[in-house]
């Protein structure tokens, strides 16, 4: 019974802190351009939006995650609930090392280190979900890339529409957007949060889908302020036009994966888009920018991260292999330690030349 409690707590926790840093910048670009004035409301639009996309369609990401990457037999309670804690620790860990991971990513991991430490994972799924990690990014920053172009050449034959940048025909389309991207997040990430209790037997999949849309779309609009100013003042050079074509592009390609199935990571969807309309406005000099770099490392760390403490606790808490336990920590600190040691190097090193001391 303890067990099945941890594990709805553990879940609805996780289901909120989605809501409040993935969710919630769904309604980023429509606020950060001026389309929706007040921080609230733009968090009540995102909550709706993510709810609606869980009840209406994410039944089939929740079946992904309970029992299209391991055998749904496997799937007990005690896993449900490390593979839950595993997802939730690595989020926090990373957090207050400041590295900035994707939840789909980080749930894929830890149920895929659980079947790992089980020996049993559906491979040729698996290899399906990454192949759709590196496809729906690309064809993001493709689209809007194209879409950009487009802009561009719209705006020198129709000055108007640079001008009319305050249009409230624009600034509805923005919203719309910004209201399917939040949709999309509903489909696709609500199974983070819920998958492992349905593959477990403690919730169905339509139970699953409304009260993980609940939490995750009351995250959104108790705790998502902070993710919405800062995701809104990152991107306020776009214009309305760019900015729903950002905010569509994202929502089309998460809303197509979430239909089969498919966890993608939504934030690097949308970065992605991001970066496609910068390159066609900016040239590919964007690229010189840490942006495109931090991407690919978050796609590679992400689910390692997750997989590696859902090995470790699987190992040891359900098959009491405590050596491999030490062995797993072991080389999960030394990596810890070997980046803390690089970045004490470099900042020695730059220190030395701000201060005359290099060479």
């Amino acid at each position: 019974m303890t067990a099945i409690v941890t594990g709805f707590v553990v879940a609805f926790f996780f289901a909120v802190n989605i809501g409040a840093s993935g969710a919630a910048a769904a309604m980023g670009v429509a606020y950060g351009a001026g389309a929706v004035r007040r921080r609230q409301a733009a968090l009540w639009i995102s909550g709706a939006g993510v709810f609606a996309g869980a009840a209406l369609g994410g039944g089939e990401v929740v079946r992904t995650i309970g029992s299209g990457i391991v055998p749904e037999w496997i799937m007990t309670v005690q896993l449900a609930v490390l593979i839950l804690a595993a997802a939730c620790s690595s989020l926090f860990i990373a957090n207050r090392l400041g590295i900035p991971l994707s939840t789909s990513e980080v749930t894929v991991g830890s149920v895929v280190g659980a079947g790992v430490a089980l020996q049993k994972v559906y491979w040729s799924h698996l290899a399906g979900i990454i192949a759709f990690w590196l496809l729906v990014p690309l064809t993001a920053f493709l689209l809007a890339f194209v879409t950009g172009k487009a802009v561009i050449a719209a705006e020198h034959r129709f000055p108007a529409i640079r001008k009319g940048n305050r249009s409230r025909w624009l600034a509805l389309l923005l919203v719309g957007t910004g209201f399917l991207e939040a949709f999309a997040a509903g489909m696709n990430n609500v199974a983070n949060a819920v998958g492992p209790l349905v593959g477990a037997g403690l919730l169905t999949v339509s139970e699953g889908i409304l009260y993980g849309g609940f939490f995750v779309a009351l995250g959104s609009i108790l705790l998502g302020g902070r993710v919405l100013e800062t995701n809104g003042k990152r991107i306020t050079n776009l214009s309305m036009v760019e900015g729903s074509a950002v905010s569509g592009t994202g929502a089309m390609l998460v809303a197509g994966a979430s239909l089969i199935g498919i966890p993608v990571p939504l934030t690097q969807v949308t970065t992605s888009a991001i970066i496609g309309v910068g390159t066609a406005r900016k040239g590919f000099s964007l690229w010189q920018q840490n942006v495109v770099k931090q991407l690919l490392q978050v796609w590679v760390v992400s689910p390692v991260f997750s997989l590696v403490i859902a090995y470790g606790l699987v190992e040891g808490l359900v098959r009491g292999d405590f050596y491999s336990v030490i062995a797993v920590t072991s080389v999960f600190l030394a990596t810890l330690g070997s980046i803390s040691l690089i970045q004490t190097v470099r900042r020695e090193k730059r220190s030395l030349h701000e201060h005359g001391g290099g060479i």
